[in-house]
């Protein structure tokens, strides 16, 4: 009995030892990728790149922290503020083909309530920080801060009204982009999703 439990164990080992000269099955065998080392054929792949990390410091998380929400509204804002650079290129190329004042008056006001109709909801959503980067954004492609815009489009009284309730909200319509001052990060992420390195979900 027990020379024949040797003899089982050392067929099976055998078996196993002479695996490689099986024929070829492709329902049984991969074939994989390999490279000849001293004679031996090693089975090598790609393996995806991770990031390892140490601990952050508390400053260092909060600042990684901050700039995320902030590259996260960007982006979220980004796409009106193109938006509203096109639209007004629209509105300015039509009023200044249509000869009377109440005529151009009724264009923008139909202008402006297919606008609310298509994009109030969206606007709605934003959050207050979103929003002042919005504001500023809207300066950055236009020329023109949101204050300006109202006021010319609308009027000093409409303006002045649209820039008590921002204010009360927080906000400034009166604000300027400065790229190169204290809304230099802000450019950096605009400047990012411009080159496509940073992508605007849809």
């Amino acid at each position: 009995m027990k020379y024949s439990l040797i003899s089982l164990l050392l067929i099976t080992c055998a078996s196993v030892l002479n695996a490689q000269d099986v024929p070829y099955r492709p329902d049984t065998q991969i074939v994989v990728t390999g490279t000849d080392h001293m004679g031996d054929t090693i089975p090598f792949s790609y393996l995806p790149v991770i990031d390892i990390y140490g601990e952050f410091d508390p400053e260092a998380a909060d600042r990684l922290h901050k700039y995320l929400k902030l590259r996260r509204d960007v982006i979220r804002a980004y796409p009106y503020a193109k938006l509203a650079s096109i639209q007004l290129k629209y509105v300015n190329d039509s009023i200044a083909k249509i000869p009377t004042k109440r005529a151009r008056k009724k264009f923008i006001k139909k202008t402006e309530k297919e606008l609310k109709e298509l994009f109030a909801k969206d606007l709605k959503k934003l959050t207050r920080n979103q929003g002042f980067i919005l504001i500023k954004l809207i300066d950055r492609e236009t020329g023109d801060t949101s204050y300006e815009l109202v006021k010319e489009l609308r009027g000093s009284l409409q303006a002045f009204f649209w820039q008590s309730l921002a204010r009360l909200f927080g906000s400034n319509m009166k604000a300027n982009y400065d790229p190169e001052g204290e809304d230099a990060l802000i450019e950096s992420i605009v400047q990012g999703i411009e080159r496509g390195d940073i992508s605007i979900l849809k």
